[in-house]
């Protein structure tokens, strides 16, 4: 018998025997032949069917989340294989660069010339390209949340520059995927959102220690004192001038964090001259 139809049938089961045990205990109490063996009865039944309503309701929940990490997958894993079919296609193009590269000395006499040309269309090449900077999220065991920043990184404003920096490619974690992807987009749309045409690095880190995914994101920002910094994932608040439309992202980010009992920390620091708010989420 099909899985579903024999849940079914139980369910169905279930509520006729509570409803038939309710009948039988107000029918014995008008006639007056109620006894105590027929309420015992009558409990165990329900104690049966309760059990029974909510072990069908932890299989619904679980059958739930697996349904939905199954979407997940689906739709964040598509990206990846972009990705994928991308880097094949610049497998072609690279043979044509060294083809190009190992024959220049035909059109080239002089040594210093062709070391100069070489060098100038090895970087033209390398500029160019790229996917080449996304590379390690290929490697690394969480595809879905591989496909999902790479879909983030894409759909980002042109003039955004996104480094990703891959420390461990065994990215393990308790947490859910779904409620994972959520804590991890509120952290990169926040970032981006805050990037300008002028401050427009995003660096994010993937790493894992102790059995719990380490992500972290740096974004460039003017000069924030850490009094406002600390008020960032509060209830309502947003550095935006339409807050009444933001300011719970992060604050229901750091709700998840707590739930699963992980750690977050914010800090700022400054990298090449430039300054940076570093959110770090541990999970």
């Amino acid at each position: 018998m099909i899985e579903w139809v024999r849940k079914f049938l139980y369910r169905i089961f279930c509520i006729l025997a509570l409803l038939a045990s309710v009948y039988l205990v107000i029918d014995f109490l008008v006639s007056g032949t109620f006894d105590y063996r027929i309420f015992l009865m009558f409990l165990l039944m329900v104690v049966v069917n309760v059990w029974g309503i909510a072990d069908w309701r932890k299989n619904y929940l679980i059958i739930q989340k697996q349904e939905s990490e199954i979407k997940l997958y689906q739709h964040y894993i598509q990206p990846l294989e972009e990705l994928v079919k991308e880097i094949r296609v610049k497998q072609h193009e690279f043979d044509n660069h060294m083809n190009a590269i190992l024959n220049m000395h035909l059109t080239v006499d002089n040594y210093d010339e062709l070391v100069a040309r070489q060098s100038e269309y090895i970087t033209e090449v390398v500029r160019d390209d790229d996917s080449r900077h996304y590379l390690p999220l290929l490697r690394i065991s969480d595809k879905v949340l591989a496909g999902f920043l790479y879909s983030k990184i894409m759909r980002a404003p042109d003039y955004i520059k996104t480094e990703v920096e891959v420390k461990s490619l065994e990215i393990i974690s308790g947490i859910s995927e779904h409620h994972l992807i959520e804590i991890v987009g509120t952290l990169v749309d926040n970032a981006y959102e805050a990037c300008s045409e002028e401050k427009n690095q995003v660096i994010m880190e993937l790493d894992s220690e102790n059995d719990r995914l380490v992500f972290a994101i740096r974004n460039q920002i003017e000069d924030t004192r850490l009094k406002e910094i600390d008020r960032f994932f509060d209830k309502g608040y947003s550095t935006k001038s339409d807050s009444e439309k933001h300011g719970l992202g992060l604050y229901n980010a750091r709700m998840l964090i707590k739930k699963y009992k992980g750690d977050i920390f914010v800090s700022t620091d400054k990298k090449d001259g430039k300054c940076y708010i570093c959110i770090r989420i541990v999970v």
